[in-house]
């Protein structure tokens, strides 16, 4: 468990890209990448989650999940962990708190894509989770405008920072979140799982 638990210089800027990578992809790789360049932050941690509340189909195995993004994600500046289930929490806002009262120092910040702004509204104590952390969202391709237009941007429109400002999101006091248009990446692993599954299929 000890493992689980990454070392932590004051002060440092840290994302969380939280979701079930069932399968990570280089989608994944290139998000963060671009997180880490766009928003200004010193590490990015991957949560890879023992399960998400919003579907319906459980993931594969955690520790194979955590393989296989530890094996694609090879950037030292990136710590892959299942550090949820060290803190035995399932829900984003539960996870952040936790994180918080254990790393009082850091100065985290939520990353998302557009595709998951769409349904932020959805998510359980979403207005705690935009309190307690400033949010970063990339654009992910075909979520744009829905993003722009979905209940939880509307809401904290206010809030919003201009592109421009990007690289200061680390140092904003939430609430704040910014929107950040990168070059896109089509790959998701919904797709790729449902690709696996035809070619399981043809090789019956």
């Amino acid at each position: 468990m000890k493992d689980d638990f990454p070392f932590v210089v004051p002060g440092q800027r840290i994302g969380l890209l939280g979701g079930s990578f069932d399968p990570p992809h280089e989608g994944h790789v290139h998000i963060t990448e671009e997180a880490l360049r766009r928003f200004g932050l010193d590490r990015v941690w991957w949560l890879v989650s023992p399960g998400n509340p919003l579907k319906e189909r459980g993931p594969a195995p955690l520790a194979d999940r955590l393989a296989a993004a530890r094996a694609i994600m090879r950037n030292p500046r990136v710590t892959v962990t299942g550090i949820e289930a060290a803190l035995n929490t399932r829900m984003t806002a539960d996870t952040i708190a936790a994180l918080q009262a254990r790393y009082p120092e850091a100065r985290f910040v939520w990353l998302m894509g557009t595709d998951n702004l769409v349904q932020f509204n959805r998510w359980d104590r979403w207005r705690e989770i935009a309190g307690r952390v400033p949010i970063g969202v990339i654009a992910r391709p075909g979520s744009r405008l829905r993003a722009r237009l979905s209940p939880a941007a509307q809401i904290m429109a206010r809030w919003r920072l201009p592109e421009t400002q990007a690289r200061r999101l680390g140092s904003a006091v939430p609430p704040a979140w910014v929107l950040v248009n990168v070059p896109m990446s089509n790959l998701s692993s919904t797709a790729i799982r449902a690709r696996q599954m035809r070619q399981e299929r043809g090789t019956q």
